[in-house]
């Protein structure tokens, strides 16, 4: 599998056997149609767009009106939000989709379909996000995870994130990526979970609990992605420095790396939620359309592994 290091690579190189077929629940957003024409332009997917059906309408006219007759594209009605979340998650659960993903929608409408029990995507693992950035100066894509699904994880439930972001990972042809679950030092202290936590994981991944990957922590974040700061700080570690994958010990800490990353450092960033039946792309309504279209390919991409 080729190893992709910028977004943009795994969008031109991001092609499936078969059709992609992507529900899009609450689509009648601008910079939602942008993401979708521009991937109708890649030939990546086609696309179930559910919502009302005059506000749709109106918004493709507005937009992209030559939309409104593609041939990959199917509109359904949906009366509110709250429909067109259930519609598109039954077109996942029902196999006539193959990708989730969030239109112009509150995240708590969507993922209340995604957990029904009676047609949601829940499966017996974790759900959780894991986010690529592209950042200026790096030769390599940075995996950020949970920033956007998990409050305050345990450490069984941080081994399963972990084995979530691998397979991501895996699946852009990192073959044995290295994680850091990150913490504020380098050392184990008890007063800190964070530093317990990650020194567990660390020991689960060499006993085979944690696999795929190597997890070396805890570790503060110039430690893990820094060798000059790494070397500067004595860490004998050997993958110090080199991390692919970044555990947050929680939601509000991930939520700040992530932002920062993306309005201080103006990284390139695609998301998904993975553990369900099938990839959710789960940006917020605020991303521009650069970024749902990365998401979506990194979606598709998974989807296809």
């Amino acid at each position: 599998m080729i190893l992709m290091a910028t977004l943009v690579e795994i969008l031109e190189n991001t092609a499936s056997s078969k059709e992609t077929v992507v529900a899009v629940a609450a689509a009648a957003d601008s910079e939602v149609l942008e993401a979708v024409h521009r991937s109708l332009e890649r030939n990546l997917a086609s696309f179930r767009l559910f919502d009302d059906l005059e506000k749709l309408r109106s918004a493709i006219g507005k937009s992209h009106p030559y939309l409104s007759n593609h041939p990959k594209i199917k509109i359904h009605h949906a009366a509110d939000p709250q429909s067109a979340a259930e519609a598109a998650v039954k077109s996942v659960s029902n196999k006539e989709s193959d990708v989730l993903m969030k239109g112009h929608i509150p995240t708590a409408i969507l993922m209340k379909a995604v957990l029904q029990p009676a047609f949601g995507l829940r499966t017996d693992q974790v759900l959780s996000h894991v986010a690529a950035f592209e950042i200026e100066g790096f030769e390599r894509l940075v995996f950020v995870t949970d920033a956007g699904m998990n409050i305050h994880p345990d450490l069984q439930r941080k081994a399963e994130i972990i084995q979530n972001a691998v397979f991501f990972a895996h699946s852009l042809g990192i073959q044995m990526p290295v994680v850091a679950p990150l913490a504020a030092i380098e050392v184990v202290n008890p007063v800190m979970q964070a530093t317990v936590d990650a020194a567990a994981l660390t020991a689960m991944n060499k006993r085979g609990q944690i696999t795929g990957c190597i997890v070396e922590g805890p570790l503060a974040l110039d430690n893990a992605i820094s060798l000059k700061a790494a070397k500067h700080k004595g860490i004998a570690a050997k993958s110090a420095g080199l991390a692919d994958i970044l555990l947050v010990p929680n939601i509000e800490s991930g939520n700040i790396l992530y932002k920062s990353l993306v309005f201080f450092s103006k990284a390139k960033v695609g998301g998904v939620i993975v553990g369900a039946k099938a990839p959710i792309v789960l940006t917020s309504r605020a991303d521009s359309a650069e970024t749902k279209l990365f998401s979506l390919a990194l979606a598709i991409r998974s989807s296809t592994i």
